[in-house]
């Protein structure tokens, strides 16, 4: 009976820990807005090695590609916790309607996951054709949520 409750107490000073983590992940809004920030310019360096190749301005190497792919789609998934309520208003990039029309801020990050996910599908396929034109309906989503929530 004892390892039993030494397993649950651990488990649940873990899960205590990792929650406090959580709490604390942004210890201030200028945390929060650094955070996303860098994840989106790292994600933008990556982005513009796969887009060099789908432009031919260098050439093609598809293991080069699912390479910066693979991180493109780690770091797309972090910037968006960096939007919180407490950032609104402060000096960044980020427009005003990114927190008074949430719901369509939410969606045109929903579009540009489902871009980058058919880019990174693309990508598999070794096809420089397929790449490009989901490279093409990718930009043109990330210009599109450029256009309406950030100046």
């Amino acid at each position: 009976m004892k390892p039993k409750l030494y397993a649950t107490a651990f488990l649940a000073a873990a899960l205590l820990a990792t929650a406090g983590f959580a709490q604390a992940q942004f210890r201030t809004p200028q945390g929060a807005i650094d955070y996303r920030q860098g994840a989106f310019e790292v994600m933008g360096h990556h982005f513009g090695r796969v887009g060099a190749m789908a432009n031919g301005r260098v050439p093609f190497d598809a293991a080069v590609v699912q390479q910066n792919m693979a991180i493109i789609m780690t770091l797309s998934r972090l910037p968006w916790a960096g939007f919180t309520p407490e950032t609104q208003g402060l000096p960044s990039r980020a427009k005003p309607v990114v927190w008074s029309e949430r719901a369509r801020f939410d969606a045109a990050a929903q579009d540009t996951a489902r871009a980058l996910t058919a880019l990174n599908a693309a990508s598999m396929t070794n096809d420089l054709a397929a790449v490009r034109r989901a490279f093409g309906e990718t930009a043109a989503s990330c210009k599109a949520c450029h256009d309406n929530f950030r100046d």
